[in-house]
């Protein structure tokens, strides 16, 4: 099988991690820079052109699109769906995952356990939101961040409410959502694939940080979750749409909720933490499942 993934860092760890399962298990992986690949459109001919060359037969792609690129990328990966090749995680799917709100949205409508949120345009309306959610304390987030950064706690009205109107002023989306004060600064990471947690850890904030993201000093441990934890992942990554997605999970009083559906999830914390081959199982589900001209995108504008 001959697959290509979209990723501009070809040095990242789960980059690596992918093109050496993919090579172990007999498949060639190309990895093309995003930014490099144009798309040519023309009537019944849609094409993918990279550095300049049309690009070979692929069949099937893995979409690693930044947050930075995203737009870009999944303008992109669209032309590689209506060529017809296989995508891990489709382009509609990947879409709703970054616009925080839209998968609030959905996720909601389907009934799964999310934290209270509020969203509003008009500053003025900062102290209703901030009730609405039974705050303060509260966690401010910008719709499109990631990996913790644009994710504020503010602990007073005053505070919030600060916080809310500088967002705003600089014309700046954002999410007013309840603070879990039970989750004591930890969280849980579900990695789905295929419909299954094939992997799953626990990751704890740096002393003074209320985000336990990696990337921002956190530490991870292996965790055995619920089976309504595991229940929630999948449900989550169904609705959304995405055969390989991380769920990010805090235990509240109330149940699992959802902090947010990831679906690029990053390999190295997660395959430390537990010892598991999930990079080698992500292959294994494409090389099961891709199939040329499958995409349910595929043709959709």
């Amino acid at each position: 099988m001959k697959i290509a993934m979209l990723a501009r860092n070809p040095d990242l760890y789960s980059h690596r991690r992918l093109k050496a399962a993919a090579e172990a298990r007999g498949h060639s992986l190309d990895i093309l820079n995003t930014l490099r690949c144009t798309v040519h459109i023309a009537s019944h001919r849609p094409q993918v052109f990279y550095n300049g060359a049309p690009i070979a037969a692929y069949d099937a792609v893995i979409p690693r699109i930044g947050a930075s690129i995203t737009n870009y990328g999944l303008a992109i990966l669209r032309q590689f769906e209506m060529a017809g090749i296989w995508s891990l995680n489709e382009s509609v799917a990947i879409g709703r995952s970054r616009d925080k709100l839209r998968s609030l949205q959905i996720l909601a409508k389907h009934g799964l356990g999310l934290p209270l949120t509020a969203y509003a345009n008009d500053p003025k309306q900062a102290e209703e939101i901030i009730k609405a959610v039974n705050g303060p304390p509260v966690v401010i987030k910008l719709i499109e961040g990631t990996q913790g950064i644009g994710v504020v706690l503010a602990e007073t009205m005053s505070s919030a409410k600060s916080v809310i109107e500088a967002f705003r002023g600089a014309n700046v989306n954002i999410l007013v959502q309840e603070f879990i004060k039970e989750a004591g600064g930890t969280d849980i990471r579900a990695l789905v694939v295929g419909g299954k947690v094939v992997a799953a850890m626990k990751r704890t904030g740096a002393p003074d940080e209320f985000r336990s993201n990696l990337h921002r000093g956190g530490s991870a441990q292996v965790i055995k979750i619920t089976p309504e934890e595991r229940s929630t992942a999948v449900r989550a990554a169904r609705r959304m749409g995405l055969n390989v997605c991380g769920v990010d999970m805090l235990r509240s009083n109330h149940g699992p909720v959802i902090m947010e559906v990831n679906s690029s999830p990053g390999l190295e914390g997660i395959e430390s933490a537990t010892g598991k081959d999930v990079a080698g199982q992500i292959i294994d589900f494409i090389a099961a499942n891709a199939e040329g001209g499958t995409t349910k995108t595929k043709g959709r504008g």
